[in-house]
């Protein structure tokens, strides 16, 4: 158990292992598992068998981390919806797009 897979997962590990250790034809392997023979060519060059993340590999924001800090830090003690910080910050900080805010506070 523990195994949680993302709802788009067409493999298990259990299936990723036997893939990566067969000796049977890509084509075979799709056919056997109803898969892509893109996706078999996947899992038998990966080393391991956990997926890769996906999404972004870094955080990037305009605003700094003190700035981003003081933000949530309000919203905490304020208890303020997101649109209501926004409207506050707007009279306090240069950053007025309601973005950087929903992105930093959420």
């Amino acid at each position: 158990m523990g195994n949680i897979l993302h709802p788009n997962a067409k493999t298990t590990i259990r299936v990723r292992k036997e893939i990566q250790e067969s000796y049977e034809s890509i084509l075979k392997l799709a056919k056997k598992y109803s898969l892509n023979p893109k996706t078999i060519v996947k899992w038998k060059k990966r080393e391991n068998l956990e997926d890769n993340k996906s999404g972004a590999k870094t955080v990037k924001s305009v605003l700094s981390e003190l700035e981003q800090k003081s933000i949530c830090e309000f919203r905490r003690l304020t208890k303020f919806s997101l649109d209501d910080c926004y409207i506050v910050s707007s009279f306090t900080t240069l950053y007025h797009f309601k973005s950087y805010i929903f992105k930093h506070i959420w």
